[in-house]
């Protein structure tokens, strides 16, 4: 009962890392609030889980969404304990594109900076203000790989997701300035199996295939799981780390040890 007696806010929460985050979560005593666009979904994951946990709708790009989320965090419970800013989209499913950086589309760009980069500020913004009242609170941050090194052919997310590394540590210093109970880390997961690989993938063997060649270039041989990334979060949103803010925590079965980034010049 790591997270015993905590309220959890978890974003993106209907698949994925998120959905396994929520999951874990409740297991170690919290109650979570999952969020997600998707309602059908995330109201199912809701009900499957069945104890300590409720559905909230959030648009984490739109902050008329955090200030409704606030109002309601603070009716049902008062305040929150932690905030896992989980959700986030690579922009080749939900936008036009190109993504490389001579050829982008600027509203391909936009769409997931606001989702990535603005929900991220959105969310600390409104943790920040429930947290206070909090004996000992946690905002924790999902970057990526992507975020510490670039990516070619993908120059919006790679961008977002650094603005979330950087912008984790300025909340940690903020918060520590201030003397707020409230500590601010980020996430770097790579090659971790979720959903958001499903179109880049394929189906039978040709998805076999290419869950191979991936694993192959990384240290550890395999590709990561969803619960991976979901044991670093508990870590983080818990008072074991109650000396830890400010840091990234890499989450990749070793690739960034060796910056396995180069360009793909086939």
């Amino acid at each position: 009962m790591r997270l015993e007696n905590k309220i959890a806010l978890i974003t993106g929460a209907a698949r994925g890392i998120g959905e396994a985050i929520a999951r874990l979560f409740v297991e170690e005593g919290a109650f979570v609030i999952l969020s997600d666009l998707n309602d059908e979904q995330g109201k199912a994951v809701t009900s499957s889980i069945s104890k300590n946990c409720e559905y909230l709708h959030l648009d984490v790009s739109k902050e008329n969404d955090w200030l409704l989320a606030q109002e309601t965090i603070l009716d049902k419970h008062g305040q929150l304990d932690i905030l896992v800013n989980n959700a986030g989209i690579t922009g080749f499913l939900e936008t036009s594109g190109p993504h490389d950086p001579e050829n982008l589309d600027f509203n391909s760009w936009q769409k997931v900076n606001a989702v990535n980069s603005d929900g991220v500020v959105l969310g600390c913004k409104t943790a920040i203000k429930l947290m206070k009242s909090s004996k000992s609170a946690s905002i924790v941050n999902l970057s990526s790989r992507s975020g510490i090194v670039g990516i070619p052919g993908a120059a919006a997310y790679a961008a977002s997701k650094a603005a979330i590394r950087n912008h984790s540590k300025t909340v940690a210093l903020y918060c520590a300035e201030r003397g707020y109970p409230i500590r601010c880390n980020s996430i770097h997961p790579g090659a971790i199996l979720t959903p958001m690989w499903d179109a880049m993938l394929g189906e039978g063997d040709a998805r076999a295939n290419a869950i191979q060649a991936i694993s192959s270039d990384i240290p550890l041989g395999v590709m990561g799981s969803a619960e991976d990334v979901a044991y670093a979060a508990l870590y983080l949103a818990s008072d074991e780390s109650k000396y830890v803010t400010g840091i990234e925590l890499n989450i990749d079965g070793g690739i960034l040890a060796g910056s396995a980034a180069s360009p793909n010049r086939e």
